[in-house]
């Protein structure tokens, strides 16, 4: 299996250092314990405070205090074809990264289909385009790393033909039938038959409703990047995150987190001082040579 290496990396003065490297934690544990089993994907994540410092070979993802141009923030392609995302800083920057490193660990050139039965009645089947934090991307579905909070994220078997029982849809058990979404969620999906772009959208309704995105005439990046640009995904995560209760859970945790760490940090500095003061003796001993190197 080959290893994806994704940097975090900072261009806003709204981040420490400290939040960097706890941020990165979190999405590298959360990349090895619950999205490596299920997407059969090997990446490691690292901090770095310029982006002069990737390494060559890592997809980074990039934190700004303002995207500017609407369509700017989430995954593109540069010039050679290897991915990076843009992240708009918010209180809950940590979700919006989460939610870029996911899809571009799924997909890391941004057009992947998979064929399905279309969730509008009126058409057969379709080409579903492969982002995986999307259908789940409301903050209220998200859930805590380390304190943190990130994107809850489909399986491979939300393109599952059927329904069956006991099979898990998203990682946090979000999505309960295949080809799903819940609110604040979307999929886009391809009608070959007219060639047409279409999403199915829960966007401020009481249930979802689908729009016809037209067909695409012309693109310069991903089938991703193109599709995000016009339905603005990463500027929604970012002004929505802040303004949930399952950011201001996390932001609870983290505090409780934030002492017992400190804690453990003091009790380290106290046994090392006492190592150091020759107030702990490791062991005794009797007999045998003494080493002198």
């Amino acid at each position: 299996m080959l290893l994806t290496q994704v940097a975090v990396v900072s261009e806003t003065n709204q981040i420490t250092p400290s939040q960097l490297s706890r941020v990165a934690a979190a999405l590298q544990k959360q990349a090895t314990r619950d999205f490596a089993p299920l997407w059969n994907v090997s990446a490691t994540v690292d901090a770095f405070d310029r982006l002069e410092d990737v390494p060559v070979g890592y997809w980074p993802v990039i934190v700004r205090d303002d995207i500017n141009e609407p369509g700017a923030a989430g995954i593109h392609l540069d010039e050679h074809g290897q991915p990076f995302a843009l992240v708009q800083y918010s209180d809950s920057w940590s979700l919006t990264a989460s939610h870029e490193a996911l899809e571009m660990l799924a997909d890391p050139g941004g057009s992947r289909l998979m064929a399905g039965q279309s969730p509008k009645s009126d058409q057969g089947v379709v080409e579903f385009l492969v982002e995986v934090a999307d259908p789940p991307e409301d903050p209220q579905f998200g859930y805590t790393v380390n304190g943190l909070l990130v994107s809850d994220f489909i399986t491979p078997h939300f393109y599952d033909p059927v329904q069956a029982d006991g099979v898990r849809y998203s990682f946090g058990g979000n999505i309960e039938k295949p080809r799903s979404i819940r609110e604040g969620g979307y999929i886009s999906f391809l009608d070959r038959t007219t060639n047409h772009w279409w999403q199915q959208v829960w966007f401020g309704t009481s249930q979802p409703t689908f729009r016809d995105l037209g067909r695409m005439t012309d693109r310069a990046g991903s089938l991703r990047s193109a599709i995000d640009a016009k339905t603005e995904t990463a500027q929604r995560i970012a002004q929505a995150g802040p303004q949930s209760l399952k950011f201001a859970d996390a932001r609870t945790l983290t505090a409780q987190i934030k002492k017992t760490t400190a804690s453990r940090a003091q009790g380290w500095r106290d046994q090392i001082e006492a190592l150091m003061a020759g107030k702990i003796i490791e062991g005794s001993w009797e007999g045998g040579e003494v080493n002198n190197g």
